[in-house]
């Protein structure tokens, strides 16, 4: 078992184990179960991650009516052969709005780690699968990575907007998914725990400040920044550029900024974004405080 990034390279040099058997062993111990058993259970989000990404409708509208529509923008701009990013940064960005939108219009998505945070991880790991035709068992074992790395965050600070703030959802899935593109890019234990140590670092002290108390706006696309944010930090991480603090440090950055931060920016819908004049303006809110987009 383990409670910490350090703990896991330790055990991976210790007993010559890649990062994912490490997680994939002690899932195995905690829940009691097999290495077929585990594997079954991992494979079956990811599925749901492709069916989620496949079964994406374009026409859809949120009850709110906040949300919706802007993956097809995005698809559509991306076939057009316009977006600068190339085509996998353009799918990875498509991809996580897509599912953000999915989530907003009640449709079926992994949490990974939260359901405001659900496009960051399968934006990377499905476009990276389609771009370089990887073998499924290899996406099973960068699942691993990234559930190792969400199980630390979440034991040693949050993985809630409402305890944390959005460096807690988004910061994680973002830092979730940096660690698991770099295993599949193949990078060691070292580069894994930089590649996520890069990708939390830069999003520490992003607020959650959902328009309406709706995990919409901005939530929906800062999916697709999180998952770009992912994709720089694995390739800089694979370069050889090391974080200057160490994983667990920035973790624990992490957990103290959340405690420091207000609570008008912690989910509550009171402060940043949600108070803006733009947020008053496209929300009309009933006597029970829900909001509709005009």
């Amino acid at each position: 078992m383990y409670s910490s990034i350090a703990e896991i390279l330790e055990q991976s040099g210790n007993n010559k184990k890649t990062f994912w058997e490490v997680v994939m062993e002690a899932d195995m111990e905690s829940r009691d179960v097999s290495r077929e058993e585990s594997r079954q259970k991992m494979e079956q989000l990811l599925d749901v991650m492709r069916d989620a990404d496949q079964s994406y409708e374009g026409e859809l509208k949120s009850a709110s009516g906040l949300s919706g529509g802007d993956g097809k923008l995005l698809e559509a701009y991306n076939q057009a052969g316009k977006n600068l990013c190339g085509y996998f940064m353009g799918k990875v960005m498509e991809r996580a709005i897509k599912m953000g939108e999915s989530n907003a219009c009640m449709k079926r998505i992994v949490a990974a780690p939260t359901a405001g945070s659900c496009g960051v991880i399968p934006a990377v790991l499905l476009s990276y699968e389609e771009y370089r035709n990887v073998p499924k068992d290899e996406l099973i074992n960068a699942m691993y990575v990234a559930a190792g790395i969400g199980k630390v965050i979440g034991e040693s600070a949050s993985i809630a907007g409402a305890s944390g703030g959005c460096q807690a959802e988004i910061g994680t899935a973002s830092a979730m998914a940096a660690g698991a593109l770099a295993y599949l890019q193949g990078g060691g234990s070292e580069e894994i725990a930089n590649a996520m140590a890069l990708a939390l670092k830069n999003m520490l002290g992003l607020a959650c400040d959902p328009v309406g108390g709706l995990v919409e706006v901005p939530c929906v696309k800062r999916n697709s920044h999180g998952a770009v944010n992912a994709v720089a930090s694995a390739q800089i991480a694979l370069a050889g550029v090391k974080s200057a603090i160490s994983p667990d440090d920035v973790i624990d950055s992490m957990r103290r900024i959340g405690s420091e931060m207000p609570v008008s920016l912690k989910e509550t819908g009171k402060g940043g974004l949600a108070t803006s004049e733009s947020a008053k303006r496209i929300c009309e809110c009933t006597a029970g405080g829900f909001c509709f987009g005009k």
